[in-house]
């Protein structure tokens, strides 16, 4: 089995940043939580509150979109082509793919390249509320280990040192960078 991160590993750049700035700039009515959201990123930067709480608080503007499916589904329609070439010619049927990402978003692309297998964070995507923590750093090993056990990770990949932990448990681990993809050295 290999194992892919999502954002900037084989999505070109952040899916989930460029989804909020998607809907920001399709519905201004977003711009009302914006204080809100600064406020709670000081919050974080200062760590007065964890990544999973700043992150609920930031997609709580959720709820003022009217059709979330709808702009769901545009929005990768019009960003589908930020998939990395090279992922796509070396994909295989029992890859997975493990993100901080929302789990419903990060699904929306991978059904559209048939990608079965993810596992990612929880997030309402009506009201942006986590269930359980974001899927990150050591998160991601557990949640691993809670569907896989102890299978075999032949190659794991990401642009990130977040994801030491998960490279740590793989037989190979190559780090992405804008395209280019590197021995790990652990």
């Amino acid at each position: 089995m290999n194992v892919y991160d999502f954002d900037e590993t084989i999505y070109k750049k952040d899916s989930t940043r460029d989804f909020v700035f998607y809907l920001f700039k399709k519905y201004p009515i977003c711009f009302i939580d914006l204080p809100k959201i600064g406020f709670d990123g000081l919050l974080f930067l200062f760590k007065i509150i964890d990544k999973t709480t700043f992150k609920e608080r930031l997609y709580n503007f959720f709820r003022l979109i009217k059709d979330i499916d709808k702009e769901l589904e545009i929005f990768v329609e019009e960003n589908l082509h930020k998939i990395e070439p090279w992922y796509l010619n070396q994909q295989k049927e029992d890859d997975l793919v493990i993100s901080a990402s929302p789990y419903f978003l990060v699904k929306a692309f991978l059904d559209k390249i048939d990608v079965k297998h993810l596992i990612a964070s929880n997030v309402d995507k009506n009201t942006g509320k986590y269930t359980g923590l974001n899927c990150y750093g050591e998160e991601k090993v557990k949640r691993y280990r809670e569907v896989y056990n102890n299978k075999e990770i032949e190659e794991f990949y990401s642009d990130s040192l977040s994801d030491t932990p998960m490279a740590k448990i793989s037989k190979n681990a190559f780090f992405v960078t804008k395209g280019k993809i590197t021995n790990w050295k652990l």
